[in-house]
């Protein structure tokens, strides 16, 4: 068997090559997992953006200088295994490459699933480093995995970026400004923000996408990113930067003189990523989800987060799902060159935002 992969130069994301290799046999307490789907949005690319500032290189290490494997969300199934806590056939959800096959080494088993153990992994987070158990997810059905993989990961960020928020009561402002609106990870804290009573939350995207961030109901205005100036200057207001676009960044900070907060999230426009030094107003503050998730753990227990997450889930998918008029339609791409052809779509910025990709090597 041979496990093929998509290597990114880390210094030019636009540079990608497949690469092919034998499989290594397994050792005792290994398995190996066959990547039967993921999803590629605007988050793997701030994965790869970020990919030395936050580990995410280090997850799947290639052994190669200046070449990474980025990091996706989705499902596999287990095609051999010498644990004898894991059996052939399992499906899980969870953190793999952009290949078609990859080696863990599962430690810490529950009914729920298991941590990779393997030990370039166990200084990471370990959110990233869990594998869920189909047959005992509550987030799971078999007819929506798609949507799991598209949304899943980035609802649990736009979750945990509202509840932050609220949790320090909006640092005094109420209206929100949200970049790279059409983003999914965007427009499901949108979702959630607008569910707060008091609050204006305002997106900002390009001219194409102005009409289908209006369709979604979650903005309470759209404006574009040189629109700026509609919106009154001394507003009690927070960025929540998912563009992560140095230019845009400093106009904000330049113009609303009460801007309370300032949250970086991504990098979804990667031509113009940034530092962040020598700003107006409030530090930019990178927020980091596992944090909120170690928080909230402690004060809800992980049952009680458990069981909000599901909750607002399920709230979520619905209304992204939700005939006729869906915020989302899953196009799938099977195979190296299709699989390839997605990276770069997506990494350009182009394309329908309702799309969501599905990719299998």
């Amino acid at each position: 068997m041979s496990t093929t992969t998509l290597l990114v130069r880390k210094n030019d994301l636009a540079s990608t090559r497949l690469e092919t290799a034998e499989d290594a046999p397994l050792a005792v307490g290994q398995v190996r997992m066959r990547v039967e789907a993921f999803a590629l949005t605007s988050n793997n690319i701030t994965y790869a953006a970020f990919g030395d500032a936050m580990n995410y290189w280090q997850f799947f290490p290639t052994g190669e200088e200046g070449w990474g494997t980025i990091p996706v969300w989705g499902f596999g199934s287990v095609v051999q295994s010498l644990h004898p806590g894991v059996a052939v056939g399992e499906r899980l959800y969870g953190y793999y490459p952009m290949a078609s096959a990859t080696v863990l080494t599962p430690a810490r088993l529950a009914t729920a699933g298991f941590h990779d153990g393997a030990p370039h992994r166990r200084e990471l987070h370990p959110v990233y480093n869990q594998y869920l158990r189909c047959s005992a997810d509550p987030f799971y059905t078999p007819a929506t995995e798609d949507i799991q993989a598209l949304l899943r990961p980035l609802f649990i960020t736009s979750f945990l970026i509202d509840d932050f928020l609220a949790d320090n009561d909006f640092f005094g402002a109420n209206v929100m400004l949200l970049s790279s609106a059409s983003s999914k990870t965007a427009y499901g804290t949108a979702f959630q923000l607008a569910q707060r009573p008091g609050i204006e939350v305002i997106g900002l995207t390009s001219p194409a996408n102005v009409a289908f961030c209006e369709s979604l109901g979650c903005y309470s205005r759209v404006l574009t990113y040189d629109q700026l100036d509609q919106i009154a200057a001394d507003a009690a207001c927070i960025y929540v930067d998912f563009a992560g676009n140095a230019g845009l960044r400093l106009a904000i900070h330049t113009r609303f003189a009460n801007l309370k907060y300032s949250c970086s999230i991504g990098g979804t426009h990667v031509a113009e990523l940034g530092g962040a030094r020598d700003l107006p107003g409030p530090r930019a503050t990178l927020f980091f989800a596992p944090a909120q998730i170690k928080k909230r753990s402690a004060d809800w227990g992980a049952e009680g987060l458990g069981q909000r997450l599901v909750q607002a889930w399920q709230t979520f998918s619905q209304r992204a799902t939700q005939a006729p008029s869906p915020w989302l339609i899953t196009q799938h791409h099977r195979g190296a060159d299709a699989v390839t052809a997605a990276y770069q779509q997506v990494l350009a910025g182009k394309g329908d935002p309702r799309v969501g990709h599905i990719l299998t090597l």
